[in-house]
């Protein structure tokens, strides 16, 4: 059995890291570089940093932060944001060894063939944001393994997602385990799945989100939005079929260490490197 990995995220805007509820209300968590090398030292087993405005702003990474936080790093680190060329991954490339987590691919796909052809799959995380479609009626799944979304006239229909761009403000009409689906053809080497509709909310991520696409797929799947408390951590992975589980406020503001989180997943049967 592979061991289940724990990632903290840096979400970055204006060289800071922040954190808010739904990617909104957003508030200081600290510098990045000092975070960086803290969970470091602390046992993560990766980082990811996530240019939140990047995309929405039309502009590059901000390779300053990007430099800063790679200096401080002995454990993978994949950067999000603004990355929409080969140009642009080549850039980041140039602050040391870096993944890819590419959120732009929705309105060139193509993008993604070009990275995974010019780096190798490995090199490539496909960021997908989701939000759980309201069916007719009014009605939207309860975000439980295995769960159905109820109809007004007594059908049952399986739960969909919606993707979001542009950090969740934009909405499309891509199918998310459909879209999954395709950039894992085009390339892509993992998945950076956040529930749109938990992000934030500590109150645990979308288990049946997660293994829908993770079930769907032959990639690793890195589930996102929810972490609140140390048995979400668990059910994600024993329910939700996710190889990685990616959580910010609980590790910025310390409600939890990534040492005891560890050590309570082993305890309940979850294979992780101590």
């Amino acid at each position: 059995m592979f061991a289940k990995r724990i990632i903290p995220c840096l979400d970055c805007k204006n060289g800071r890291v922040v954190k808010g509820v739904k990617f909104v209300n957003l508030r200081d968590a600290g510098d990045p570089s000092e975070l960086a090398e803290a969970y470091n030292r602390e046992g993560a087993d990766e980082l990811v940093m996530l240019d939140i405005s990047a995309s929405r702003e039309g502009r590059a990474t901000l390779m300053d932060t990007v430099q800063r936080v790679a200096r401080r790093l002995f454990i993978p680190l994949t950067v999000g944001g603004g990355v929409r060329t080969i140009e642009d991954a080549q850039r980041l490339l140039s602050a040391g060894p870096i993944r890819w987590s590419e959120y732009g691919c929705v309105e060139t796909p193509e993008v993604v063939n070009q990275i995974a052809e010019h780096f190798g799959r490995q090199a490539l995380v496909v960021a997908i944001d989701a939000r759980r479609q309201v069916a007719p009626g009014g009605f939207v799944g309860a975000p439980l393994v295995g769960a159905l979304t109820g109809r007004q006239d007594g059908a049952k229909t399986a739960p969909r997602w919606r993707v979001l761009t542009y950090g969740g403000t934009k909405q499309t009409e891509l199918d998310a385990v459909e879209w999954a689906r395709e950039v894992e053809s085009r390339g892509a080497g993992e998945i950076l799945l956040t529930s749109m509709d938990a992000d934030g909310t500590q109150a645990g991520f979308d288990c049946e989100l997660t293994k829908t696409i993770a079930d769907a797929l032959h990639i690793p799947v890195i589930a996102s939005g929810g972490a609140g408390g140390l048995e979400h951590f668990a059910e994600v992975f024993l329910k939700g079929h996710a190889d990685a589980a990616l959580a910010a406020s609980i590790f910025h503001f310390e409600t939890y260490t990534i040492r005891s989180l560890k050590e309570y997943l082993q305890s309940q049967g979850v294979a992780v490197r101590l």
